[in-house]
């Protein structure tokens, strides 16, 4: 399974982005999408997660703010930010579990809100 993220950037406090992560490859079937994020310093932890049924979880700290979402069709999971804060910052990584729970991570893209 390949993954290609996008959508990060430097965004203003109490601003908003979009990150899309996109699988693609052949022999699979996509049971769990998730978002990562690692700040520098810190190890990496849990955002959010998605089933393929659409039953989502989140991290305490990011309640409320972000919202995952999915397009099976299009083996694709989406994380959008909204009210972002400083502490939002770090690299935000894709991370998808086949129903063989083989896991496989995207490259990463950096997320920094900052004035």
């Amino acid at each position: 399974v390949q993954l290609v993220e996008s959508g990060g950037g430097l965004v203003q406090p109490g601003g908003s982005l979009r990150l899309s992560c996109a699988a693609s490859g052949s022999g699979f079937s996509i049971a769990l999408m998730a978002w990562y994020r690692q700040a520098p310093g810190k190890q990496r932890e849990l955002v959010a997660a998605i089933t393929r049924g659409g039953s989502t979880n989140y991290a305490d700290s990011v309640k409320g703010r972000f919202t995952i979402s999915r397009d099976n069709a299009e083996n694709t999971v989406y994380l959008q930010m909204n009210s972002l804060k400083p502490e939002d910052t770090g690299g935000y990584y894709c991370k998808v579990t086949d129903t063989w729970n083989n896991g496989s991570w995207g490259q990463g893209t950096q997320v920094t809100v900052s004035s």
